[in-house]
């Protein structure tokens, strides 16, 4: 695998430059977005293989974010995985039941991060 492309919607310039260098070490190509608002723009003008998302962003947070991705029928398919510093037991449960793929806590561990990352990956190319 390698070369698809990976949405990170990231408002912190650290996390964002950390996530995206893992990520292009590893041969994915990246795409980025600071809100809400602009993820779900270049999600569905880039129709992304996966799509990394922060939850507390300016503007739109990230599940607002994912309502609209899942709500757009090109987009509606597209695995989202929240990424975040939300990391108590019931965040954990009301983003999974706001209907993301998966959860990475932040700051993130970079073996478990990119297992992630193949798993959703591997996952949709079996759909």
């Amino acid at each position: 695998m390698a070369n698809e492309l990976i949405l990170i919607v990231e408002d912190n310039e650290k996390n964002l430059k950390l996530v995206r260098d893992v990520l292009q070490y590893r041969g994915y190509r990246t795409i980025e977005a600071g809100t809400g608002e602009d993820a779900v723009r270049l999600a569905k003008a880039h129709i992304p293989d996966l799509v990394l998302m922060d939850i507390q962003l300016p503007g739109m947070d990230g599940i607002a974010a994912l309502g609209e991705l899942r709500a757009d029928p090109t987009t509606r398919a597209v695995p989202v995985m929240a990424v975040t510093a939300s990391a108590m037991t019931h965040d954990r449960k009301k983003i999974m039941a706001a209907g993301f793929d998966g959860y990475q806590s932040k700051p993130i561990k970079v073996k478990e991060f990119m297992d992630a990352v193949r798993e959703m990956l591997e996952r949709r190319s079996a759909k």
